[in-house]
């Protein structure tokens, strides 16, 4: 079976259902011949910056953004998606890390931080003609998108994921989701999250329709899939959270609904059940799967009969079994490794690839819950880490009724809104811009459950206003801690090392929450 590329997954669809409804967004509905003809003429005046070149996205939810992406993949380019929310100085970092070759950008958006790279004004009045001709300009070993994560070092890491990365992930879930003309998919992800890369190819790759809601109706899910007639969600739980305190998630209330998808951090039991009573016609399932990973690996059905639901230790719903096809071993401390064909081939900075793969074979193999595992301090080979090398997710994970189910991390990285961040990029930050020096960030429950992030730190106290304001500047609002709490020292465990787990229970205490303010 030939592989394709995602233009190449577009394509066929417009081929074969070219007066089919491929995008609403933002009031506007564009057939999949109409959106080949916008993305094609975007696509003649990106190439203008020389071939395959790296596009800079810094749009979102518009015709634009959706267009633009599409016309970046046609000419044979990278998608480098930037977000409107971080500071300048983060997506001057990205931009110049990705070595972008041109940014497109939603009318208004502050590209100050561009410098050299040229901003391509696509929305201006152009000539009619012809346009790019249809067909594949890359490869599937090209380079499909670039995406950048929080990263440990103190700046984001950036992953390439190319074209052959992601074409047996979208057969499977086109196929198992049953996808095709007269469905209707959600987009709730921002462009800089790669389950969106679900959402616009596994709707575009068969033929559905994309429909796109404003952030604003994010906040009432329930509305948004009422009016549009939406029968494949997916969003991170949280969205369940923020409903359930609005009271906008009413039993019943989404019966065009047939499948409910939930990825980006741990799905509680809890979660679940509130929106499967919303959406009673509806199967739940929840995600799994790291970016390096091309968006999910695996995946756990709820049954319809809700006396059959699991009972996990965690009250978490299964992540359930990794696709059929992709190998996977559990490692004696309970750490997840995958390998095949949807993991990357390593980090746009080589030396982010030490530690994150496991090379040699051990005598743990596949699926093994004892032994001694992969040798943990396996880096990258020469040259990068071999093809058929463990990709080490970090994810503790445990059999429970013959499920996987996700335990926490092993390092110091947690999901906030569904979105991944790296601890000691935080402190880094406080360190360096809010002056403090010894300093931790951990996570904590808030009133609900959810998560949140506080600091506790050494020194005189500063009062939490002034420290969020050195932050902004310089990340994203979801990596700000939203507590913080002066301490005489920071705890120490037996081994003289900083006791996080220690932080954390100073943080949740009622110390910490006079810390928001």
């Amino acid at each position: 079976m030939t592989e394709q590329t995602l233009h190449g997954w577009f394509a066929d669809s417009v081929r074969k259902f070219p007066d089919a409804p491929a995008l609403v967004v933002a009031g506007e509905s564009l057939s999949y011949a109409e959106l080949d003809r916008r993305s094609g003429e975007f696509a003649d005046r990106l190439a203008e910056a020389g071939p395959a070149p790296r596009v800079g996205l810094l749009a979102s939810r518009s015709v634009l953004a959706y267009a633009a992406y599409l016309a970046a993949l046609r000419a044979g380019g990278t998608v480098v998606p930037l977000n409107a929310t971080y500071p300048a100085e983060r997506n001057r970092t990205i931009a110049e890390a990705a070595g972008l070759d041109v940014i497109v950008a939603d009318p208004g958006q502050d590209t100050s931080f561009a410098g050299p790279v040229r901003v391509a004004d696509l929305g201006r009045e152009r000539a009619p003609g012809p346009g790019a001709a249809p067909g594949q300009a890359a490869g599937s070993d090209d380079l499909a998108y670039l995406l950048f994560t929080s990263g440990s070092t103190g700046r984001p890491k950036g992953v390439p994921i190319r074209h052959r990365n992601l074409d047996a992930f979208l057969r499977f879930n086109i196929a198992r989701y049953g996808v095709g003309p007269g469905c209707r998919l959600s987009q709730t992800f921002d462009l800089t999250f790669d389950p969106s890369v679900f959402d616009l190819f596994v709707a575009w790759g068969a033929g559905a329709t994309l429909v796109v809601p404003s952030r604003e109706q994010l906040y009432d899910p329930a509305r948004f899939v009422d009016r549009h007639r939406i029968t494949h969600w997916y969003s991170v739980p949280s969205i369940v959270s923020v409903a359930r305190r609005a009271g906008t998630l009413a039993p019943g209330s989404m019966r065009s609904l047939r499948w409910s998808l939930f990825a980006g951090e741990q799905l509680t039991l809890d979660q679940a059940g509130a929106w499967a009573d919303a959406a009673p016609d509806s199967t739940v399932e929840n995600l799994y799967g790291p970016t390096e990973l091309s968006v999910t690996v695996s995946a756990y059905r709820l049954p319809r009969d809700r006396s059959a639901w699991p009972r996990t230790s965690n009250a978490t719903v299964p992540i359930g079994e990794v696709y059929p096809h992709l190998e996977h071993r559990v490692t004696a401390d309970g750490e997840l490794q995958v390998r095949g064909p949807q993991r990357f081939a390593g980090y746009l900075d080589p030396a982010d690839d030490e530690g994150r793969f496991a090379e040699s074979e051990s005598e743990s193999g596949p699926e093994s819950e004892s032994g001694p595992g992969p040798e943990s301090e396996s880096g990258p080979a020469p040259g990068g880490p071999a093809p058929d090398a463990w990709y080490r997710t970090g994810d503790r994970v445990s059999r429970e009724d013959g499920q996987l189910v996700h335990r926490g991390r092993l390092d110091h990285q947690v999901k906030v809104l569904g979105q991944r961040v790296e601890l000691p990029e935080i402190e880094s930050a406080l360190r360096k811009f809010a002056g403090l020096y010894d300093v931790v960030v951990v996570p904590v429950p808030d009133a609900v459950g959810d998560t949140l992030l506080a600091a506790v730190y050494s020194g005189h106290a500063v009062a939490a206003r002034d420290l969020r304001a050195s932050l902004r500047g310089h990340l994203p609002a979801h990596m700000i801690p939203r507590r913080y709490l002066p301490v005489p020292r920071l705890p120490l465990n037996a081994s003289g090392k900083v006791d996080r787990s220690a932080c954390a229970v100073l943080a949740t205490g009622s110390g910490a929450a006079g810390g928001v303010r």
